[in-house]
């Protein structure tokens, strides 16, 4: 029998500078979402990336004296190697410098441009490197993005392609109507929505290619290479071999993208027109997630403010940071983020609630020498455990399922606690105690296992065990 499909997709990460948290953020929410997918047994198709133009890039390479490719292949294996260091489970890693994704690129460029909807005129514009994006008056802040303040606005006077956005006005708002959950939380489609009825200007979607020769170049057009947005977001289905794989594409498109709140008029708005243009249908959902900040700033290069996520999760282990991050810090909207309460997760609810209840009752089980057979059918299942697991999941609330998960090891530990098997004298009393308590701890960690996936392992292998393993403590004391 066929496995369901469920694709889900990060935004692809610019190559002009390394990892930082506020991608690890994104990318964990991912991983958990794609990992429950498998729990429930889909075939889960998982992508993330990098995306290698724009003028940015191009400058970071020339200030480096390296052609752009020499200058991004160190930034993109940090990047994938945030599969080892995050412990993730992304199946998919696309590269927009790729063969396959350059073509799907121009094949798009070549629908859209069938349909009428790509022209070509002088014009002059407000310009922010950093986003990759036009600005008008009203986006600025004192002259400046408020996403890159450091950075200069630039006057941009030059012929360029243009996309014809302002014919998709109609025809967003009405998808919008029909999708009310598109966009995920809903304050979100209501910020899009009212972007979008105040009227849609048309947008570049070329640069000459004197000044990014980084680029794809435009079909036809030997002096144009793509603007980086128009190509960047073909990436959700050049990673399915679009166009020539239309299995794939019939089983895993439409898809879940997650990004970040200042993605959201290109993923939920740009993105959507531009694939009614090319005849495809709309992503699935966009969830919308908050920033990280530090001190109330933004995390980025140019606040001076990054955190490592590769020292972070050396430093305190890839669960701890994953756990952190999830709990925390909001999924939808901006959580500071503080090195002290990291290590206060770690010692309240990983190390003294879950590391210890492990610890006692697998002593207890091997000192009473009580066996069990777990397995994924969950003997004697908490139905209700289950369902609210599973309702906030499959409303993406990751934060508020995992405190349910830990609410249920509280509960245990209560139990263990209350109930004593320790001080029990009849065998069968006290094989009976721990066995429930086995039961329902088991349970609990397969749950925390899409959210802590190394720690959650190492206990289920204990329990597995026959005769139970001893678990030794698995969250060490910080020094």
């Amino acid at each position: 029998m066929e496995k369901n499909k469920f694709y889900i997709s990060t935004t692809l990460p610019y190559t002009n500078s390394d990892p930082h948290i506020g991608f690890a953020a994104e990318i964990i929410k991912a991983d958990v979402i794609a990992r429950y997918y498998r729990m429930l047994n889909y075939e889960v198709l998982f992508n993330t990336g990098t995306d290698e133009h724009g003028v940015k890039i191009f400058e970071k390479a020339n200030e480096e004296n390296q052609s752009v490719k020499d200058y991004c292949q160190p930034i993109v294996d940090k990047f994938y190697n945030l599969k080892n260091s995050l412990n993730l489970s992304f199946t998919n890693f696309i590269r927009t410098s790729e063969k396959k994704h350059k073509k799907a690129a121009q094949e798009f460029w070549l629908r859209c441009l069938k349909n009428g909807d790509i022209y070509k005129k002088n014009y002059q514009v407000k310009y922010c490197v950093g986003c990759e994006m036009e600005k008008t008056d009203s986006d600025l802040q004192k002259g400046k993005c408020p996403f890159h303040p450091n950075r200069k606005i630039e006057e941009i006077n030059e012929e360029n392609y243009f996309f014809r956005f302002s014919k998709y006005q109609k025809a967003l708002l009405e998808f919008y109507e029909k999708n009310s959950d598109f966009v995920i939380p809903n304050y979100r489609l209501n910020e899009i929505k009212s972007f979008v009825k105040t009227g849609l200007n048309d947008f570049s979607i070329s640069r000459l290619k004197e000044k990014m020769p980084n680029g794809i170049e435009v079909p036809g057009d030997s002096e144009q290479v793509m603007y980086v947005w128009f190509d960047a977001l073909v990436n959700y289905i050049s990673t399915l071999n679009w166009p020539e794989d239309e299995k794939k594409i019939n089983d895993f498109w439409p898809g879940l993208q997650v990004c970040g709140k200042d993605n959201l008029r290109q993923q939920s708005a740009m993105w959507p027109a531009m694939l009614m243009s090319a005849g495809l249908k709309p992503p699935k959902q966009i969830l919308v997630f908050g920033f990280l900040t530090a001190d109330g700033k933004k995390i980025s290069k140019s606040e001076g403010n990054t955190v490592d996520p590769y020292l972070m999760a050396e430093k305190y282990g890839s669960d701890t940071l994953r756990y952190y991050l999830l709990t925390d810090i909001s999924t939808y909207y901006d959580g500071d983020f503080s090195q002290e309460n990291l290590k206060l997760r770690y010692q309240t609810d990983l190390a003294n609630v879950l590391g210890n209840f492990a610890s006692r009752l697998s002593n207890l089980m091997e000192k009473n020498n009580i066996e069990m057979v777990f397995d994924n059918n969950f003997s004697q299942p908490d139905t209700l455990f289950f369902d609210e697991f599973n309702n906030k999941m499959l409303d993406y609330k990751l934060g508020e399922a995992l405190q349910i998960v830990w609410k249920k090891l509280r509960l245990c530990d209560e139990k263990m606690t209350k109930s004593a098997p320790w001080k029990m004298t009849e065998r069968e009393e006290i094989e009976k105690v721990l066995k429930d308590l086995a039961c329902q701890f088991y349970q609990a960690v397969k749950l925390s296992s899409i959210f802590i996936p190394k720690s959650s392992a190492d206990i289920l292998e204990g329990l597995e065990k026959k005769p139970i393993k001893k678990i030794s403590p698995i969250f060490p004391k910080l020094n």
